[in-house]
């Protein structure tokens, strides 16, 4: 017996306590590293599986349950291949946090202190790109985090202005060619890579950069703002919608709605998420 709460045959302890506790924690801990990414959705089917295992061994029902165990002998290893970049990021930030870090990251969420992020800086170096009919794909980090997209591009870490970011899409720039990430109301990095849409649904008018825009919008929940070099056409990606051709006012409310939850929005062009592959 462990402790002093009987429940027929049942024994529920301090220790039982701890443990259910422990485990809470750590559930929630995976459910705040998932958030906002299609890891969440397989881990959930991941989950749903191994409680249909367990239903299905304690019903008795043995050739199923044979059958499902082979595939659960092989979880683990399934689980690695599956989650390596999230597996990857909870390491680093494990070895790169200090105690308090860790203590701040393992609180009951409570929200981290960030800078803010102003939509003005954007919004005015979209417009004059577009003007100059000069490419640029900046990446807004929201739940969902864009670290594993930061480190292969070069660390910024630099203030936001508008002045930087025209620098940075200059086409004579050595960092114009790629996307900048915006995280904590600060420039992360530039020249980073970002995942290409393989959607059918794609319109063939739209280039690369916009298909790499929706290509980290159908996997995270990033804003994605895009200028087309062939057109100046100024575009937002969010969940695997292209908002397009978008006028200065429009890009700012959209931004607004988005970024800041202050400003009504307009209207948008849906493309049809891709099966998974």
């Amino acid at each position: 017996m462990s402790g002093p709460f009987p429940i027929n045959f049942l024994h529920f302890g301090w220790i039982d306590a701890a443990d259910v506790l422990l485990v809470t924690v750590l559930l929630y801990q995976l459910y705040k590293l998932l958030r906002g990414s299609v890891a969440l959705n397989v881990a959930l089917g991941l989950i749903s599986f191994y409680l249909l295992y367990l239903v299905v061994k304690a019903t008795g029902m043995e050739l199923l349950t044979k059958i499902l165990g082979q595939f659960m002998s092989v979880g683990v290893l399934a689980s690695i291949i599956l989650f390596q970049q999230e597996i990857r990021r909870f390491l680093l930030n494990v070895g790169k946090a200090t105690a308090l870090e860790r203590m701040r990251g393992w609180s009951w969420g409570r929200p981290t202190e960030t800078a803010p992020l102003l939509v003005s800086p954007f919004v005015e170096a979209a417009k004059s790109l577009s003007n100059k009919y000069t490419g640029a794909l900046i990446c807004f980090t929201q739940a969902s985090d864009l670290s594993a997209f930061a480190e292969s591009g070069d660390r910024l870490d630099a203030e936001v202005s508008k002045r930087l970011l025209l620098s940075i899409f200059n086409k004579t720039s050595p960092l114009h060619d790629g996307a900048v990430i915006i995280a904590n109301g600060r420039i992360k990095a530039a020249r980073c890579i970002l995942p290409v849409s393989e959607n059918p649904d794609v319109p063939a008018s739209l280039g690369l950069r916009h298909r790499a825009a929706i290509g980290l919008s159908e996997i995270t929940d990033a804003v994605i703002l895009v200028v087309s070099e062939e057109t100046g056409a100024m575009s937002l990606v969010h969940h695997g919608e292209v908002h397009r051709n978008l006028n200065t006012a429009e890009l700012k409310a959209r931004l607004g709605e988005w970024l800041l939850a202050v400003h009504p929005g307009t209207a948008a062009v849906k493309i049809p998420a891709s099966p998974l592959r």
